[in-house]
């Protein structure tokens, strides 16, 4: 086996691009006779100076953020073409929106009445997650947070797939062993959403780097990029630090895409970080950089189409993209954000300005949309929810050898003997345990 990986390694480390010691050390003299700067080796490449200052990022201008439309739907520049996609493509948009956030009410209510232990909503940034998704192709892969439900739906995910999973029932492809809301599918690539903040974006830049070298062996390869989301709160974790600094450094074919949303669960922006935002963090490593609208869907597609290409410009590049909203939700349903926020300030977002309300304006301005297709389609959308929800609801668990499965090729005989001692417990105490939910019962060991 050593062997073989010796040979595989060699194959790519001959694909990549050689360097001899001269064209490794040129751009790292410090210091030619004369020369008004110095060049450190590594990227740093500063002019002397006689004056003795030092940067203050209060001195400096803000990253602006890029926006298409403002929140009566209207577009800001008069000049430019109208956004390049077709009606149906925005209609598309729009009603995968409402999806969403009726899906969204439907379930927080469900957890509240007992029927589902956790959901998180996506409510204020559902432009974000459906208008950065339909600038990727299926082929693209990607690795989400826990508030991209929109991110799924943009890319075919159903209503009984994600019912299934919420209930964890024998149809839920992660056979019931995540909590609710972390979704993942084979196809369009889409890796399970995990807990843990930030583990995801390391990931995300070494899944990107294995892209280009897959490319670089075959070039017939279709070109892919990494999709990588999270919040602002998961980029203070050192993951994100790493991730960004692995990307840049192995010149990765990954889009970051940061929800920046005010608040990472109970703390605001203002307690969790200095400086502007999370842009500049981007700037700092050496990565392609925005700052966008999340309010605005097509302001986000037209960021992501042209960060895509980006990514796959030059053998591979990183960017990252840092989407402006405000999350007019809960944290999810196991937190109270009234505990430390107004209430006059979330209804104030609301009525002002979200991505929904912002598409329906313009949808209402190009006569695409009108009050008795929005009233019709959401009492449709609302029935067919509703329909997954009972069916999803009424389903059998998984197997309970579900448990022990899939992380082996072959169970091995500590977990064999794990599953005896299971059924063994099971027999022993039948009225403990009810096991008339679960596929096969205790025949499912």
């Amino acid at each position: 086996m050593l062997s073989l990986f010796s040979r595989r390694m060699s194959r790519v480390s001959q694909s990549l691009p050689r360097f001899t010691t001269t064209q490794r050390w040129s751009s790292s003299i410090s210091q030619r006779p004369g020369s008004d700067r110095v060049r450190f080796p590594g990227a740093v490449n500063s002019k002397f100076t006689t004056d003795m200052s030092f940067v203050n990022p209060s001195n400096t201008p803000s990253i602006p953020t890029y926006r298409v439309m403002d929140s009566d739907g209207v577009l800001v520049d008069k000049s430019r073409k109208p956004p390049n996609v077709s009606n149906e493509q925005v209609l598309t948009w729009y009603k995968n929106m409402l999806t969403v956030s009726i899906m969204d009410v439907i379930m927080f209510e469900a957890q509240r009445q007992g029927r589902l232990s956790f959901y998180m909503v996506s409510a204020g940034e559902e432009g974000i997650s459906v208008g950065s998704a339909a600038a990727l192709t299926p082929d693209d892969v990607v690795f989400a947070q826990y508030r991209e439900t929109g991110v799924f739906q943009q890319r075919g995910f159903t209503l009984k797939n994600f019912m299934n999973q919420l209930f964890s029932n024998r149809h839920d492809s992660g056979r019931g062993r995540n909590m609710p809301v972390h979704y993942g599918c084979n196809y369009p690539r889409t890796h399970t959403i995990s807990s843990p903040l930030a583990t995801q974006i390391p990931q995300a830049s070494g899944a990107a780097y294995a892209l280009k070298l897959q490319a670089l062996q075959n070039p017939d390869t279709p070109p892919r990029i990494v999709a990588c989301y999270f919040g602002e709160g998961a980029a203070s974790e050192g993951d994100f630090h790493a991730g960004l600094n692995i990307a840049a450094t192995r010149s990765a074919p990954v889009v970051f895409i940061c929800r920046n949303n005010g608040f990472a669960i109970s703390t605001p922006t203002l307690e969790q970080y200095r400086g502007d935002g999370i842009a500049s963090r981007g700037v700092g490593y050496g990565i392609d950089t925005i700052r966008v609208d999340g309010n605005d869907i097509f302001a986000v597609y037209e960021a992501m189409q042209e960060a895509r290409e980006i990514a796959l410009s030059d053998g591979g590049r990183p960017v990252l993209i840092e989407a402006m909203s405000y999350r007019v939700s809960h944290h999810s349903t196991s937190d109270d954000s009234f505990a430390y926020r107004a209430r006059v300030e979330v209804e104030d977002w609301k009525r002002r300005d979200n991505p929904i309300i912002r598409l329906r304006k313009w949808l209402e301005n190009e006569g695409l949309w009108n009050e008795d297709m929005e009233r019709e389609t959401r009492e449709q959308l609302r029935k067919e929810v509703l329909k997954e929800f009972g069916d999803a609801e009424r389903e059998k668990k998984p197997r309970i050898r579900s448990a022990f499965e899939d992380v082996y090729e072959e169970l091995t005989e500590e977990t064999q003997a794990q599953m005896k001692e299971l059924k063994r417990m099971l027999q022993t105490y039948p009225d403990e345990y009810d096991l008339r939910e679960y596929q096969d019962g205790i025949n499912g060991l």
